[in-house]
């Protein structure tokens, strides 16, 4: 039995992937930022499993004091952790600015895998793994949109450009971990059928097994094994090159440079805890 938090964890991908690892006998750390849904979903994978343990963790992702608080609590309520499913994202939405005044889909989708992964890793064990999420959608990152100086007025851009920017880290952070820990990318498949695929695209999507599928393999199977720092694209079943803008040394280093000045300026907390 394995100990393993997923962010978004309430619908689409993330629930589907809770289900499956229930199905499995793991213990589920599910995290979402809505109380009820979160309760409707712990439902759900008891269904699956009555067995199976989870803990709940509620927290908004676009909210820096939030993610600080809930990766907290986890290393409050638990000595190891063996997988971390970075599943939470955001596409298109109303409010696209945060209160820092930065693009929301580059907080969720790259700064708070980011902060949660990092505050993490003293608990996580020899053997862990580190799931992020990436996409089919990537587009070069323009640091000034990561710092807020530039506003993208396309939803597509921002969420390409922050799948890439949390694929480009991915990739570094393989570099500092323990030769038996895993960081590994993975486009679960395009256009699924998510709540962010109907709202952003107003499509169906394909079935949510093809994505909760592979994620599972990346978190556990041997195949996944020699797969730190690299991509994993599951619409052609490989591994795969991101954007060629991942290539360059130096496109690498000015956004892994951005990253840690934002956590650094936005972040108080995270080294204490």
């Amino acid at each position: 039995m394995k100990t393993i938090l997923i962010t978004g964890a309430t619908d689409g991908i993330g629930l589907e992937t809770a289900k499956l690892l229930a199905s499995q006998g793991h213990h589920l750390l599910m995290h979402g930022r809505n109380a009820d849904k979160l309760k409707a979903a712990v439902e759900q994978v008891q269904r699956v499993s009555l067995d199976v343990t989870t803990d709940t963790y509620l927290a908004d992702l676009s909210n820096f004091d939030e993610i600080t608080l809930l990766t907290s609590m986890i290393k409050k309520e638990h000595q190891s952790i063996d997988v971390i499913i970075n599943n939470a994202g955001i596409f298109k939405t109303p409010l696209a600015i945060t209160n820092d005044g930065l693009d929301i889909r580059f907080v969720v989708n790259t700064f708070a895998p980011v902060i949660i992964t990092q505050s993490l890793l003293p608990i996580l064990s020899d053997h862990g793994r580190v799931v992020n999420l990436s996409s089919a959608a990537q587009a070069p990152v323009d640091q000034r949109a990561m710092t807020g100086e530039l506003t993208l007025n396309d939803d597509f851009q921002a969420y390409a450009q922050s799948k890439l920017a949390l694929t480009i880290w991915s990739n570094q952070e393989s570099k500092t971990l323990k030769p038996t820990q895993v960081s590994v990318a993975v486009n679960p498949g395009s256009l699924l059928a998510s709540k962010m695929v109907k709202e952003g695209f107003g499509m169906a999507g394909n079935d949510l097994s093809i994505g909760s599928e592979i994620l599972v393999k990346a978190a556990l199977s041997d195949e996944f094994a020699d797969a730190s720092g690299k991509y994993f694209d599951n619409d052609s079943k490989q591994l795969a090159a991101p954007h060629n803008f991942a290539s360059s040394p130096d496109n690498c280093q000015r956004v892994m440079a951005t990253i840690d000045a934002i956590i650094a300026q936005y972040t108080t907390s995270l080294k204490a805890n």
